[in-house]
């Protein structure tokens, strides 16, 4: 009973790394289902004759079904957590998976695409409370591990072009089945102790902030009145919104670029892009190593400030110097992700997942539009003249310096 009672503390009190490397490999394998798509898009360019308006339909239709329905997933969810949702949303991405690789025209990959983005957007909010508890005191470390699963699952995009789509087609996106798969097996055995969790500590606004080593962080989120907190979750929000426009620019356009302003193939073209997700893997877990040690909003507002100036360069340099530029980007500019998810988490106590929902979520959602609008403006100005226009919105995030301290810049 005694051993009972002391492994029901540990798990209430310390961080759980075997659940939370568990939860970021099925983060890995929903944001590479994800990237299927991304990946495929110069195949289906070719195949399917699409303009690079509709490749942008495909990359918005992606990104707001999987990012807009997030919040309010995250608002029932918080209010009657789900465990069994969990594999559920991992059931829709297979079904998308499937569809994806024998879509016959347009409307039926917009169709497959749906399948996949609403998987994603039920996953990531029950996904974000699991990672709330497996966290203890160590909350900008757990969301980092959670986080670089997705992120490393994105970054694989350029890699499923080169040695999958290539060679393969469109049909080789039946393999995405196998991650669907392989992630519910996981989730079978995650789904037992999050359930445990919330009949232990209830939903995390029940939870003592004691026990989580967040005392200073509820204390600094009761502090702000509701208006300075719809200040911060606004200015939160559209620096998320800016990042990600930039980020849906590189990853859907910045290929075709390549392509046409250094001669590079297809394969070739996709070495860049990985690099600069690639980075961001890394970057995105020391950002949230260091927030730790020096305050969300500093991490926050040195990510922003330090990636603005590589963004500007980036559409005007020869070939040699795109390589370790785009790395450079790609790291400082994710080395903020995670951080901004529990920095909002923090702002709004005891809604972890409508916070996680609304940064994971709806802002990357209104940055798909971002996708449509920059395929427009590449179809009637040009690649270069919309990479270059592009490359200014990094500088939106220097309103990051406009909100409100956390409690480790206080201190």
């Amino acid at each position: 009973m005694a051993t009972a009672t002391a492994r029901s503390a540990a798990v209430q009190t310390g961080t759980i790394y075997a659940i939370l490397f568990a939860i970021s490999s099925v983060h890995l394998m929903n944001d590479t289902m994800q990237a299927v798509v991304a990946a495929l898009f110069p195949i289906l360019q070719k195949s399917l004759s699409l303009s690079y308006g509709q490749i942008g339909w495909i990359a918005f239709t992606l990104n707001m079904t999987s990012s807009v329905m997030q919040p309010l997933v995250g608002y029932f969810s918080d209010k009657k957590p789900a465990p069994w949702m969990l594999p559920v949303g991992m059931g829709l991405s297979l079904i998308g998976m499937a569809g994806l690789a024998y879509a016959p025209g347009f409307l039926f990959v917009l169709l497959a695409v749906v399948f996949v983005g609403f998987g994603s957007a039920i996953f990531h909010p029950e996904g974000s409370r699991v990672v709330y508890f497996a966290a203890g005191g160590r909350r900008g470390l757990a969301q980092s591990i959670y986080q670089v699963g997705g992120n490393a699952g994105s970054s694989l995009a350029p890699l499923m072009t080169i040695f999958i789509f290539v060679p393969l087609g469109q049909r080789g996106a039946i393999w995405g089945t196998l991650l669907a798969i392989c992630a519910i097996l996981i989730l079978l055995r995650v789904v037992p102790w999050y359930r445990e969790q919330l009949a232990q500590n209830g939903k995390p606004v029940k939870r003592s902030a004691a026990k989580a080593g967040n005392v200073g962080n509820a204390a600094a989120a009761v502090k702000l009145s509701r208006s300075a907190v719809t200040m911060a979750l606004g200015i939160l929000i559209l620096l998320v919104f800016a990042r990600s426009w930039y980020m849906s620019g590189i990853s859907t356009f910045y290929q075709f670029f390549a392509e046409n302003k250094y001669s590079l193939s297809v394969r070739e073209a996709q070495v860049p892009i990985f690099l600069f997700m690639a980075a961001g893997v890394l970057g995105t877990f020391f950002g949230g190593v260091m927030a730790d040690r020096i305050g969300r909003k500093r991490m926050i507002v040195l990510s922003m400030a330090c990636a603005s100036p590589f963004a500007l360069i980036l559409p005007h340099l020869p070939l040699a110097w795109i390589y370790p530029i785009a790395f450079i980007l790609g790291f400082i500019l994710l080395s903020g992700f995670s951080v901004s998810v529990v920095y909002a988490q923090e702002l709004l106590p005891g809604k972890v997942g409508m916070a996680s929902g609304l940064i994971t979520g709806l802002a990357f959602g209104m940055g798909a539009l971002g996708a449509v609008v920059l395929g427009r403006l590449a179809e009637v100005w040009g690649l270069d003249r919309m990479m270059t226009t592009s490359s200014f919105l990094p500088l939106i995030g220097l309103l990051a310096i406009l909100l409100p301290p956390d409690r480790r810049d206080t201190v």
